[in-house]
């Protein structure tokens, strides 16, 4: 319902732009299939290489990729989906894993069961539970969001600590290594935005919990692994090792003009660390920390990442299946290729054996950063991320802020249950 609620306000916006911008498909013939993506640099590169590969083996096969601002596939899909139009709708599309529960519980008949190509072991754990229902998979898993911490090794070390010390990291160690890092050097540890939740999120994930269960119930005041998360959040505020920013050019700023001398995020993030070329050699990846209160933390994480799905009703069912059967679903000759095109961390396990995957990166002091990144793809705790991850953060937002401006831990997240229930029901 709420997926509809949305398609109905954005409607007006969404119709024009699929019209103008998508191919029909009374248009395309039986041999044509289209693709639906955002993000030039990274999801229709990685599209656009698929394509090409695919074109060798399959030359009569005309396969259009089409770059959309994600807010406006989303947008394009609800009003869709909910109507039963098909006018305009692609045969593949990438979803976020954050969102994608969302629509295979309110539109279970409009995704192709994609089983038949790909076995959910052929890729990492955390990456194939959401995508199955009733044990049937219907998206082939793209990128890994797996988190780690890139760090300067220089300011680390002016700091008197080692790429030792930077390994089996707990959050108080963190948060130690980052104060002797400002007395050393006078940079701070990490960036912090109090407008985005992704420091609370993989702290989250690392113990293997959201703020949803298993069934896609809302737990907030009887969340331990939630708890712990805002208070080692506090604790890295209330520390002073953190520069405050506000959007993402601020974020991507401070470690290329050297304000910050580390990032723990996903490894998505390491176009932009190697954007600084005069600091290569400067930089190495560690694993991301635990939550050392919290037995069930481990020191792997995710954050983003999204999926190849086929909307089996457009017409072009077989075709699409076909496509993703023979890129993303199996060739590992294309992740590899994309290893290097778009630094692609991929969640097909074969890919850890690829060529590129085993290589020192010379601005990372020649650390096998693709390498360690599988590995620790592979350690990162499954969720059920539930229908309203982001529903949920916009009042979370609220409530994280309020514990560290001393708000009380337990008191504020039970006074807030009620609301986030009431917010997701709607």
């Amino acid at each position: 319902m709420k997926l509809k609620r949305l398609a109905a306000v954005l409607l007006a916006g969404t119709m024009l732009f699929g019209a103008t911008a998508t191919v029909s498909a009374e248009e395309k013939a039986a041999d044509e299939i289209t693709i639906w993506a955002w993000d030039e640099a990274f999801n229709i590169k990685a599209a656009n290489v698929a394509k090409e590969m695919y074109a060798e083996t399959n030359p009569d096969v005309e396969v259009n990729v089409v770059t959309m601002a994600q807010d406006d596939i989303v947008a394009k899909l609800n009003t869709s989906l909910a109507s039963g139009s098909y006018e305009g709708l692609p045969d593949i599309v990438l979803i976020e894993d954050y969102r994608i529960q969302g629509y295979l519980n309110a539109y279970p008949d409009e995704f192709a069961v994609l089983s038949d190509i790909a076995s959910p072991d052929e890729f990492a754990e955390y990456k194939t539970g959401v995508n199955q229902v009733d044990g049937k998979m219907y998206g082939i898993p793209f990128d890994s969001g797996v988190a780690a911490v890139f760090y300067r090794t220089d300011y680390i070390e002016e700091a008197g600590y080692t790429a030792e010390d930077m390994q089996d990291l707990t959050w108080d160690k963190y948060i130690e290594i980052g104060q002797a890092v400002q007395e050393k050097t006078g940079k701070y540890m990490l960036t912090l935005d109090p407008s985005d939740l992704g420091q609370i999120r993989m702290m989250l994930q690392s113990a293997g919990a959201w703020y949803t269960d298993a069934e896609g119930n809302v737990t907030i005041k009887d969340n331990q692994a939630l708890k712990d998360a805002i208070n080692t959040y506090k604790k890295i505020v209330d520390s002073g090792i953190s520069k405050q920013v506000a959007d993402w050019d601020q974020f991507v700023g401070a470690f290329n003009s050297g304000e910050v001398a580390s990032v723990p995020t996903g490894c998505w993030i390491s176009p932009s660390v190697l954007g600084a070329e005069d600091q290569s050699g400067k930089w190495a990846v560690a694993p991301f920390p635990r939550m050392a209160e919290n037995e069930a933390s481990v020191n792997a994480s995710s954050i983003g990442g999204a999926g190849w799905y086929v909307l089996k009703n457009v017409g072009h069912e077989d075709a699409a299946k076909a496509f993703l059967k023979d890129t993303f679903a199996s060739n590992v000759d294309l992740m590899n290729q994309l290893a290097v095109d778009i630094n692609l961390v991929s969640t097909l396990k074969a890919s850890s054996e690829a060529e590129n995957y085993n290589k020192g990166v010379e601005f990372y002091g020649g650390q096998e950063i693709f390498k360690d990144f599988a590995e620790w793809t592979n350690e990162v705790p499954a969720v059920n991320y539930g229908e309203d991850t982001y529903a949920i953060e916009d009042i979370m937002t609220e409530v994280v802020q309020a514990i560290v401006g001393g708000a009380d831990v337990d008191e504020t997240l039970e006074m807030y249950q009620t609301q986030i229930e009431g917010a997701v029901a709607n």
